[in-house]
């Protein structure tokens, strides 16, 4: 009871948090059965949540760092929620002893249970997995072998658009299965260490399939500036499609990449994106240029909206603003890396609002008299929603009056770029005809590019 609670909590806080989350593949986790859940870990403690509140298992056993369990409240959340902790060498040194995390697991499992392990050991901002560790591969054989136990290992993987942006977009990508079947406990009796390094390494194979990795972040900043240029203007890309299609581009990029006219393209599509952060403009504002009536029409339209709901939204704004500031300085002061400022956000910003919340009904209740205190439990999540409303239209509102400046104070530079532009969108689509696989089906064929 209380596991499900929690999980529609906190699913309830992953969906405020980010604007879209896309679930691809949930078909290959089985409903019932021992099932090990391994995936990349790029955003620290947002990856559990959202993997916990989308497998479609209830509950998710959960494999973390032992140094959790120091901090007494979240120890007892974690026992709560039958996560295992893990003593990780780097941290123990050779003094580490996990025999007692792995007898949990192996219990876990031998009931048909349901483990989530994230291989790499560490979260990490690298722009490609890590070197992931045997953890993983030793636990789901010595599972099968011990308990004689049919046991599904699942990659899964993780992509964040921005992993700390509110109202960001993430994918959660499931892989087929890997079952630990009769070969694979054969080759472990004969030859354990190397059953386990040849299943570690089938892993990392399958987790390159549901994840985005790129040499380096420049070269997946390239990668995402031609993937645009490729795109046809009138394509809604899911975060599905947006993955793939990226994963492709670097794929082929990576095979090509020492070909002259690759290096060519790249060198100008490099140039055109400083050119474009020079004079503060987006990719999409050529793609898709907004003539002055139009901008002024959504800026009137935006500015009656927001006058219309700024009653209903005044009083979370009132709730939420303060605490959104505090969330955001406590992670720029207390972040190590990039990957855990979304966790610091969410773990700052939820308690305390849940905290005003209450003080919030119990101070209407004792002012007013309990009835009021009814109706305050109601209208404060109506307030707090229109508040998040309010704000997304406030942004797009100040997106439009700079799109009517720039059409007036860069109108020549914008039709130059645009020019550029079009240039470099025959030029990738030439080198994507002139070095795709044609064995493989294209996401886009001739006729999403007709009349472009």
């Amino acid at each position: 009871m209380f596991y499900r609670a929690l999980v529609r909590f906190m699913s309830l806080v992953a969906r405020t948090f980010y604007k879209r989350i896309e679930v691809v593949g949930l078909a290959n986790v089985p409903t019932d059965g021992a099932v090990i859940l391994a995936g990349n870990h790029p955003n620290a403690l947002i990856d559990g949540v959202l993997l916990m509140c989308h497998a479609g298992r209830t509950p998710v056993h959960f494999l973390g760092n032992a140094k959790l369990w120091k901090i007494p409240l979240l120890a007892r959340l974690l026992n709560a929620l039958g996560a295992v902790p893990v003593q990780r060498r780097e941290e123990h040194g050779p003094g580490a002893d996990n025999r007692d995390a792995f007898d949990r697991v192996d219990e876990v499992l031998a009931r048909g249970g349901c483990v989530a392990i994230f291989p790499e050991g560490i979260s990490h901002t690298d722009s490609q997995l890590s070197r992931l560790k045997t953890g993983t591969a030793r636990i789901a054989l010595r599972a099968a072998a011990r308990r004689e136990a049919e046991v599904a290992i699942i990659p899964f993987g993780l992509t964040y658009f921005d992993r700390h942006r509110f109202r960001s977009q993430v994918l959660l990508h499931f892989g087929p299965p890997m079952h630990i079947d009769g070969h694979r406990l054969a080759a472990y009796a004969n030859d354990k260490l190397g059953a386990v390094r040849h299943l570690t390494e089938k892993l990392r194979e399958r987790l390159s399939r549901v994840t985005l990795n790129a040499p380096d972040w420049a070269t997946l900043r390239f990668i995402h500036a031609a993937r645009r240029l490729y795109k046809p203007m009138s394509a809604k890309l899911t975060p599905s499609i947006y993955v793939d299609l990226s994963r492709r581009f670097v794929e082929h990029y990576t095979r090509f990449a020492g070909e002259p006219d690759i290096q060519r393209l790249r060198a100008e599509i490099e140039a055109y994106q400083t050119r474009l952060e020079l004079l503060g403009l987006k990719d999409h504002q050529l793609n898709h240029p907004v003539s002055a009536r139009i901008a002024m029409t959504r800026i009137v339209w935006r500015t009656a909206l927001v006058i219309l709901l700024l009653p209903l939204a005044l009083p979370g704004a009132i709730i939420v603003l303060p605490i959104a500031w505090l969330a955001a300085t406590v992670s720029s002061w207390y972040s190590y890396d990039v990957d855990d400022i979304a966790t610091l956000k969410v773990t700052t910003a939820v308690p305390i609002l849940l905290a005003a919340y209450t003080l919030v009904t119990v101070w209407v209740g004792l002012a007013f008299g309990w009835a009021w205190a009814i109706l305050a439990v109601l209208l404060i999540p109506v307030s707090l929603f229109a508040t998040l409303f309010v704000l997304e239209k406030q942004a797009q509102l100040l997106i439009s009056i700079r799109s009517v400046f720039r059409l007036a104070w860069l109108r020549s530079d914008i039709e130059a770029l645009g020019d550029d532009r079009k240039k470099l969108v025959r030029a990738v689509r030439t080198a994507v005809d002139r070095y795709a696989d044609p064995r493989i089906r294209r996401i886009f064929d001739a006729s999403d590019f007709s009349g472009q």
